[in-house]
Formats: C-alpha cells, sequence, structure tokens
C-alpha cells in the first residue's frame, strides 16, 4: 500500500497549494477590500501592510506549483500589479447586483451576503491567475467558491463587466463560456458543453452571452456554436442548443391545471 502511494505521488506533476492557505487568502483579500472595520482599519498603513502580507500569502501559495522561489514570486506581483483592475470590476459588479435586486437594501447588504457576489469575486482573481498560466490553483480558488455557495464558474470562462448572479444555488458556467456586460442570470441556470468527448477540450465548448441579456432561474444553454444575442431574456426551465438573434424573449410555454381540490377525487400522495 505503502509504495503505490509512493509510486501515485512520483508521477504528479507539481506539489499541490495549500487548500486552508488558499481559503484564508481568498478570506483575508476579501476582508482587506471589501470589508471596512472601523477608521483604524481604513488606514493607509495598514492597508499597506495587508496587501504585503497577501503578497507573500500567494508567493507561498505559487510555490509548489512552479517548484522555484523568483517564478511565485513574480506571479504574486504581476497578480497584485493587476489588483486594482479587478477591484473596480468588483465594485461594478456588486453595483450591478444592487440594482438589479429590489431585495438588496444597500451595498454593504450585496458585498457581505449575497453568495453570487462572492462567487464573482472569486472568479476574478481566479480568472487573473489563469490568464498568468498558474495551474492548479484557479481551480482550486474556483472549488472553495463553489463548495461555499453552490455556484460554479470555471476559472477560465470569460466574464464581462457588471455581472450580476441572483440567489446563485446550482448555476455552472464552463470553460469556454463568454459572458459580455451587464448580464443577469439566476439560480440553476447552466451554461454547458453539448458533448463532453476529451478529444474536444481544445474547443469551444461552451456558449456564447451577449451583452445585456437576462438568463431567469433553471435554463440550460449547450454548446460551443451557440450564441445568445445581445439584450435578449431567456425564461426559466428553456434548453437551448441553438443561436438565438438579439432582442429575443425564449419562453418555455407549459399547460398547467387548476382545479378545485374539494371536487378532485384522486390520491395524490407524493413522497419526496
Amino acid at each position: 500500500m505503502i509504495n503505490s502511494i509512493i509510486s501515485f505521488k512520483s508521477k504528479q506533476g507539481c506539489a499541490i497549494p495549500d487548500l486552508q492557505l488558499a481559503r484564508v487568502f481568498i478570506k483575508d483579500l476579501f476582508e482587506t477590500l471589501f470589508i471596512c472595520n472601523g477608521a483604524e482599519n481604513n488606514k493607509a498603513v495598514v492597508l499597506s501592510t495587508r496587501v504585503n502580507n497577501h503578497t507573500k500569502a500567494l508567493e507561498e501559495l505559487c510555490y509548489p506549483v512552479f517548484q522555484e522561489f523568483e517564478t511565485a514570486k513574480r506571479h504574486s506581483e504581476i497578480f497584485f500589479d493587476n489588483l486594482h483592475i479587478l477591484f473596480e470590476k468588483c465594485l461594478l459588479d456588486a453595483k450591478a447586483i444592487l440594482e438589479a435586486d429590489p431585495a438588496a437594501k444597500n451595498m454593504d447588504e450585496v458585498l457581505v451576503a449575497y453568495p453570487g457576489f462572492y462567487a464573482i469575486y472569486v472568479h476574478r482573481i481566479a480568472h487573473q491567475l489563469h490568464l498568468q498560466k498558474v495551474d492548479v490553483l484557479p481551480r482550486l480558488f474556483s472549488e472553495i467558491a463553489h463548495s461555499q455557495t453552490g455556484i460554479d464558474i470555471h476559472p477560465a470562462a470569460q466574464i464581462g463587466e457588471s455581472f450580476a448572479i441572483d440567489h446563485g444555488t446550482g448555476v455552472v458556467i464552463g470553460e469556454t463560456s463568454v459572458i459580455g456586460n451587464s448580464v443577469k442570470i439566476f439560480q440553476g441556470v447552466t451554461l454547458g458543453a453539448l458533448s463532453v468527448q476529451k478529444e474536444k477540450a481544445s474547443n469551444k465548448r461552451h456558449p456564447t452571452i451577449g451583452s445585456n441579456v437576462v438568463i431567469y432561474s433553471g435554463a440550460t444553454i449547450l454548446g460551443g456554436e451557440t450564441e445568445i444575442g445581445h439584450n435578449s431574456v431567456i425564461g426559466g426551465n428553456v434548453w437551448i442548443t441553438q443561436s438565438v438573434p438579439p432582442f429575443s424573449i425564449v419562453l418555455q410555454h407549459n399547460d398547467i391545471s387548476i382545479s378545485d381540490k374539494k371536487s378532485f377525487t384522486e390520491p395524490m400522495n407524493f413522497m419526496i
């Protein structure tokens, strides 16, 4: 048994970043960027110290991937050089959620209590590291967000500005998905692939969503050649495998029967 474990581990391409450190990094960076716990917490010297600590933590997370300190340090520096861009994009996402959801009372509520925003925040981080060609770590980050929110976004997915996820549980956004600006999606939406054949892994397998599109709960949109035109509305529970022109409304029509319960004699003993 021990020899089998040793043999298996010796074939792994790289060491795995520490999962607990990854969780702490995501949480602490979130607090630095978005949470103010008083005036002392908001001073430049405090924020600078925290960012320096985050930079070192990311170096530590990158080191197992590259097995080289200077390379790990360089990727951490590149990431934090782009942090101001990621921060501004996240604020646009939070604003989009606030403006789209009548239940959202203020920006603070969106930042601390909306799983959709948290999942988008983690995706912005993971996608930046994906662009830097850092292996393993982006997927680790995305799976941490997935486990916390029920929202599964592949770090390679390209997502535009002002992206809003409402509720969010069960959302799946595949690797080669492309999403435009000002898109809003609800819980249970899948942007998936028509084929899961391994030999097609390098192809575009997931749909393209134009700007200003709303996709309601339970909708499934599949295929790399499928494009949802801008300013369209996709209704709940639809199944789409072909392109939709701009300014379209796609609806699923169901026949629903409503009867008087008192006159309905058929037994209905459902067990779930």
